[in-house]
């Protein structure tokens, strides 16, 4: 018998919602309702591309029956006439938090802060929650339903938007008619991402961009191990995330920048993300097609800024103005890559902006048909549930549209929304459209009169001899009153007029005038050939309304390039050349580049095809180098942890930061982004070359060996950070040191323990877990094999002591010291450790342990044997770096070559790149500099600045630059004016100021 009831029970639960039947009812009658609706003759959208026109949609219990030209009509059904009406699916919005209550921030995030776990059970970090399912958390909000529903919308994908792995969302069809045993459609569709952290938890890890990407990754690597029976305890959110892999994986990232940035841990990891974008692909659209994601586009454009103050004008960045300017074409420049893309209301303030907003991005070029797909068959596809949602086939929901004619026309009306078969009136199907524009006579009287608005309540405007006149409108139940002051009368003296609508689109009636008399009047409907300003035949606006779309350069910004820069082979003649070589430097001499080498040095040199430039009276060298830089990076410091070596400064490299571009200008070409100085040991190095309009991944040095940032003094032990944030071990020095001790034993004890692993035989593999791949210390592992290496942030000598014998005890030297401003004092020590020195050319007593720092460090450094080198550590100073090298010659008395190769070979060896860069060598890449003048000269310029060949920085060419961006801004003003002028809202110009990042810059991350 209980196996029958069960049987039974899954019999009911296959019929899936209508399982409820057996449920007693004691609110009404018990008969069900099971008439067919049959809504025939009308033009319906099967799909965006499949139109039935005179055709006939059958629905039954939520469910489309039938479709088509030939629909048999069952004599129970009830019969409705859309003869000159359209039907399209109703839309899906696969990014949504409705009816899911936003978590409120912690109010004592600025109390000290959180460094454990809060839950027991759970993975160890609190924003990592993919045990959470939006189903649970479900608040059926009828307000919001109806506002959505009004947009067209009947379907949305929502989930709990907070944390950096948030759970899965639920989708749910927007029924205010039904319970949620109806409406839900799915209860664990997709599993969401974000880089953002939740804002319920004081977990101060990870504070930064780089962090949250680090922290993905782990939960990767130990849900693998999770689920291979690594772990001898139960994690709920590793098997709540493993069973949650199969789903569609939809990542918040808000940003081109980000999107690329989430697509390279997909590609590490074979998963293929749902990437909700920010509007901004167009900008590096080949790097977003290669990305072979779909994208979740936001529609909510930039306002354009009240630049009517020129002083106020002044203060707006070009590349916020761009985009502006270029947003409304982002989906059609997806649609022409062909990258598939839905979109969503998010972002937006208001649901009723989201069409406005889709007719704009119709205007500017995208299709009809893709816009509708990007609404109903995309998202549908995206969640798996086209079977369902998306399209008007027999099977599927019984959510559509009624409309007047093309849904994508300004004056189309939205009659109705149903919903699982459930009609939401929208505006009532048989009110007739009286918007237009016409021609008003009262009593001789002649009048301009526009009518514009929602076809149920619309608005007036009238005109007489072009002044406007106060005026209102009602319309209801097929009546029109209109009332007015006409000009020269008392204001509580009015007109009133009145009149049924007819089929007509002229309107006729009786009125009132101020006297008390009554009259008729007339208003003759003008057509769209009559009308000045008026749209285009298509819904479009008038081609006079839209502006001009500007442009994109790489990167989009000030300075950017029109085009990428290309290989060229060039002959440079009668240079002084800085060899940085046995040769030393050259008179007269020519240099040749093919193929982004340097291909011959010497005199009278010739090269078929190559373009000479004359350098006579000029210095040539090879590029500057900086080995410690934070320029180009959207992130400095992970300061979470007392260490962060898993995170990594190449995810967060910005290729539009315009420091690249000031550096070049400064004959600087390739440098090292150091992570911050916010704990002992920091997080991975960049090693960049300034490719100036290439994508961030293109910047990035293939030939690098890999670094690491370490740190020492006030900063690690948090000196500076405040009261409220110096909670975390280490609080001295000797914690620092123990920190050191702590990190490498583990270190060593975790790469015996996968040394081990690896060296047994297949068989014995099989029957052995493997052990936890944990990317901090694996990182460290790589230290201790000599595989990475480091450079330390220093000051003291006490501390520079202290590290090397922390590091010769495991037997392994440090390859650099950074600002090392007492490296004077242990200079002898240093040679004998074989490590390199990097300071500051005459920084001195800018805190207090910097009190013994000498502008004398760098000669001294170098007369001991140390490999000295000058950096900045500093966006400003790093353009500059040929006249800091200058200041050794001064202060110490080095020669001109050792202290040029300060800032250019010497560096390079620090990096292990100085058998590619640091020298004008035959077969080393043509990384050169240009100079007007001697290089070290407070005159001279770099006139050129070339990266493999390539001419990034051309100074003849900056006054054109500089006059086409003044062009292009006071073009882009006037565009905004005109837009301000027509009625536009604007938001007001604010003044962006750009943070210079430096070692101890914190970035918290909310």
């Amino acid at each position: 018998m209980r196996r029958i009831f069960l049987a039974l029970s899954l019999l009911m639960c296959s019929f899936g919602l209508l399982a409820q039947d057996y449920f007693p009812k004691n609110d009404g009658v018990k008969t069900e309702n099971d008439n067919y609706t049959a809504f025939v003759n009308a033009r319906i959208f099967a799909t965006p591309t499949q139109i039935i026109d005179n055709g006939s949609l059958l629905i039954q219990n939520g469910k489309i029956i039938a479709v088509g030209t030939s629909v048999t009509i069952p004599a129970n059904a009830i019969l409705i006439d859309l003869e000159g009406k359209y039907i399209y699916p109703s839309f899906i919005d696969i990014y949504s938090d409705f009816g899911i209550t936003k978590p409120k921030r912690n109010n004592n995030f600025n109390q000290r802060v959180q460094y454990g776990p809060s839950r027991k059970g759970y993975y160890w970090n609190d924003h990592i929650t993919p045990e959470i399912n939006a189903v649970e958390k479900l608040k059926f909000d009828d307000n919001k339903a109806k506002e959505l529903v009004k947009a067209g919308f009947g379907t949305v994908n929502t989930h709990h938007q907070d944390g950096i792995i948030r759970g899965t969302s639920t989708l749910i069809a927007l029924n205010v008619h039904e319970g949620n045993e109806k409406r839900i459609l799915g209860d664990k569709v997709a599993q969401h991402f974000s880089f953002r952290k939740g804002n319920s938890s004081r977990q101060s890890y990870p504070t930064s961009l780089m962090g949250a990407m680090a922290l993905i990754r782990q939960v990767y690597h130990d849900a693998k191990w999770y689920g291979n029976g690594g772990s001898e305890t139960d994690d709920r959110s590793l098997e709540a995330f493993n069973r949650n892999k199969g789903l569609p994986q939809i990542f918040d990232a808000g940003s081109m920048a980000n999107s690329l940035r989430a697509d390279k841990i997909a590609n590490e990891f074979g998963v293929n993300y749902i990437l909700k974008g920010g509007g901004d692909e167009y900008a590096r659209i080949n790097e977003v097609k290669a990305t072979n994601a779909s994208y979740v586009l936001p529609l909510d454009f930039p306002k354009p800024y009240d630049v009517s103050d020129p002083i106020s004008a002044a203060v707006v960045e070009l590349k916020d103005m761009r985009h502006w300017n270029q947003a409304p074409t982002n989906a059609k420049v997806l649609a022409e890559n062909g990258i598939p893309f839905a979109f969503t209301t998010a972002e937006l303030k208001k649901v009723e902006d989201f069409k406005t907003n889709l007719m704009k991005a119709i205007d500017y070029g995208l299709s009809k048909t893709t816009a509708l797909e990007a609404l109903t068959t995309v998202p549908a596809r995206l969640l798996g549930k086209s079977d369902q949602l998306g399209n008007l086939k027999k099977g599927a929901v019984a959510n559509f549209l009624i409309t007047s004619g093309d849904l994508f026309e300004k004056k189309t009306i939205l009659y109705e929304n149903w919903v699982q078969g459930n009609k939401n009136v929208i505006n009532d199907i048989d009110l007739k459209d009286i918007r237009g524009n016409y021609d008003l006579n009262v009593a001789g009287e002649k009048y301009s009169m526009a009518i514009t608005g929602e076809p149920s309540k619309p608005k007036i405007e009238l005109k007489q001899d072009s002044i406007k006149i106060a005026s209102k409108i009602n319309y209801k139940n097929g009546w029109i009153n209109i009332f007015f002051t006409p000009q020269n009368e008392k204001a509580t003296e009015f007109i009133r007029l009145n009149a049924v609508t007819t089929a007509s689109k002229n309107l006729s009636g009786r009125g009132t005038l101020t006297n008390g008399n009554d009259i008729n009047w007339t208003a003759i409907w003008k057509t769209k050939e009559d009308q000045k300003e008026e749209e285009n035949e298509k819904g479009g606006k008038d081609k006079n309304d839209l502006h001009e779309i500007l442009p994109v350069t790489f990167p989009n910004t000030a300075y950017g390039l029109k085009q990428k820069a290309r290989q060229e082979n060039i002959l440079f003649k009668n240079a002084t050349v800085w060899t940085n070589e046995r040769d030393g430097i050259l008179q007269n001499s020519d240099v040749l580049i093919k193929n982004g080498k340097i291909a011959e040095i010497g005199k009278n040199l010739s090269a078929s095809g190559a373009r000479i430039i004359d350098a006579s009276g000029k210095h040539l060298t090879t590029g500057i180098v900086d080995e410690h830089s934070h320029i180009a990076a959207a992130a400095i410091n992970e300061g979470g942890h007392n260490s962060s070596a898993e995170v990594t400064i190449e995810d967060v490299v910005s290729d539009d930061d315009i420091d690249i571009f000031r550096n070049l200008a400064g004959g600087v070409t390739s440098i090292q982004i150091l992570h911050g100085s916010a704990n002992p040991i920091g997080g991975r190095s960049a090693i960049i070359k300034l490719k100036w309009g290439e994508a961030a991944e293109n910047l990035l040095n293939p030939n690098a060996d890999p670094f690491i940032k370490f740190a020492l003094g006030e900063n690690v032990k948090q000196s500076n950070w405040g009261d409220n944030n110096t909670s975390r071990f280490p609080q001295t020095r000797m914690g620092v040191e123990q920190v050191y001790v702590d990190y490498f034993q583990r270190a060593k004890a975790y790469d015996q323990k996968w040394k081990a692993y690896n060296d047994l035989s297949s068989k014995a593999k099989s029957r052995t877990n493997a052990p936890r791949y944990d990317i901090e210390l694996a990182v460290l592992a790589q230290i201790l094999n000599k595989e990475r290496f480091i450079s330390c942030h220093s000051y003291v000598q006490s501390e520079i002591n202290m590290l090397m014998k922390v590091v010769e005890r495991f037997n392994f030297n440090v390859n650099t010291f950074t600002h090392i401003l007492e490296g004077y004092k242990v200079a002898d020590k240093m040679a004998k450790h074989g490590v390199a020195g990097s300071t500051f050319s005459d920084w001195w007593a800018y805190k207090y342990e910097v009190n013994d720092a000498i502008p004398y460090n760098a000669a001294i450094m170098h007369s001991q044997g140390v490999l000295t080198a000058i950096n900045s550590d500093s966006g400003e100073m790093s353009r500059r770096l040929n006249q800091e090298a200058a200041k050794s010659v001064k202060y110490g008395g080095v020669s001109e070559e050792d202290a040029w190769k300060f800032v250019t070979l010497n560096p390079a060896k620090m990096l292990h790149l100085d058998d590619k860069i640091g020298s004008i060598k035959v077969g080393k890449d043509a990384d050169l500099v240009l100079w007007t003048d001697h290089p070290m000269s407070i005159y001279a310029k770099a006139e050129k600045t070339m990266i493999e060949g390539a001419i990034y920085y051309d100074l003849e060419k900056l006054p054109a630059m500089t006059n086409a961006i003044k062009k292009e801004r006071n073009k882009l003003i006037n565009m905004m004016l005109k837009a301000k002028n027509n009625g536009m809202k604007t938001q007001p110009a604010k003044k962006k100021k750009k943070e210079q990042l430096h070692c101890d810059s914190l970035i918290y991350q909310q």
